[in-house]
């Protein structure tokens, strides 16, 4: 978000202003990316009128700079002796991963990416939503796993860093400029034990599956989507907003999704996740792999509040494992707005 405020500022009359306090930051917004009418009918029939907006009220606010430590490169305590030198007050919320943490004072306009920490790679800038999918999934060192859509690389050099750089990495990502800020950010963080590819999804999953015998032991589909939980670093998605489009993104993400379900080996896991939170493009997608697959949901626990997930939307029904999908949101933990599902493959059956 500190890079959306200093474009925001930039584009102001004067760029000799103070930066804006939080209510005038939060005022600016709302008169420049107004929430429309049909988006806000959606989210109060999703979660309630009065939760809705308490919803868009945080919307409209920064979300707290969160950092990951890079252990393949640094430990937790001696990245941060160094960053607190700086004055900065890190807080670590999760005991089980002190790997993430927050700071907790204000920092000026691209500090947190400027500090020699952040260029040698000892940390990488990653809201905490991000990280859940491979919290979740853990990959373990001599793992073989699948990042469909890896780009920019916040997940594959965390899942590299809990591998210790052994096993197997596949990061996978059809954008050539995207590709190279995949590589950049690999590069900086000193991953080694991934291979990366510029395939569309599918195809690169169609073609592992005719022209190899490579099973996976664990799965990321972050798929693309139509953004709803990053209205706090990107309010330029207020605009852009309407139900064609996650229509349109819900098609693709069935398709990523179907595609890399063959590839699992029996009994491995996959995570299913958007930084959305539109049903159609989260249960809805899980939905369609129970009804085609012989697949289970499996229960998360991790310490944040999080609320189970949608099994009725528009008068579609759908199965009641879905509750054991999770979805995230920023007011209820300060943070973005997320989706995640964790499945198991238990046979090669193909329902349909």
């Amino acid at each position: 978000m500190e890079n959306e405020l200093s474009k925001i500022e930039a584009g102001s009359p004067s760029k000799e202003k103070k930066p804006l306090k939080k209510q005038e930051y939060s005022e600016y917004l709302k008169n420049r990316f107004p929430i429309k009418e049909e988006f806000r009918e959606r989210m109060e029939k999703l979660i309630g009128k009065a939760d809705a907006e308490k919803f868009f009220e945080i919307s409209y606010t920064k979300t707290p700079n969160s950092i990951r430590c890079n252990t393949l490169k640094i430990s937790v305590k001696e990245l941060k002796f160094r960053l607190e030198d700086y004055g900065w007050k890190l807080k670590q919320p999760f005991p089980k991963n002190p790997e993430i943490m927050t700071i907790q004072n204000e920092l000026n306009p691209g500090e947190l990416g400027k500090t020699k920490e952040h260029l040698l790679g000892y940390y990488y800038v990653q809201e905490i939503s991000s990280m859940l999918p491979m919290l979740i999934l853990k990959p373990e060192e001599g793992d073989i796993i699948l990042d469909l859509c890896a780009s920019p690389g916040s997940k594959t050099t965390q899942a590299a860093a809990m591998m210790n750089n052994r096993g197997t990495i596949i990061a996978n990502e059809v954008s050539m400029g995207r590709i190279g800020i995949l590589n950049s950010n690999l590069e900086r963080c000193g991953v080694m034990n991934t291979i990366v590819t510029r395939k569309d999804g599918v195809a690169l999953c169609n073609n592992l599956l005719k022209k190899s015998k490579i099973k996976f032991d664990k799965i990321l589909v972050d798929a693309p989507c139509s953004g709803e939980g990053t209205l706090r670093k990107s309010p330029k998605t207020f605009l852009i907003w309407n139900k064609h489009m996650i229509k349109k993104i819900a098609s693709i993400q069935k398709r990523l999704a179907d595609a890399a379900i063959p590839l699992l080996r029996v009994n491995g896991e996959m995570i299913y996740s958007t930084c959305t939170l539109a049903p159609e493009e989260n249960e809805a997608i899980v939905n369609y792999l129970l009804e085609k697959y012989d697949l289970q949901i499996e229960s998360i626990n991790l310490p944040l509040k999080f609320r189970e997930g949608i099994c009725d939307w528009e008068d579609t029904k759908m199965s009641s494992e879905l509750k054991k999908c999770l979805r995230l949101y920023p007011q209820d933990n300060d943070t973005d707005g997320f989706f995640v599902a964790k499945i198991k493959k238990l046979s090669e059956e193909i329902k349909e």
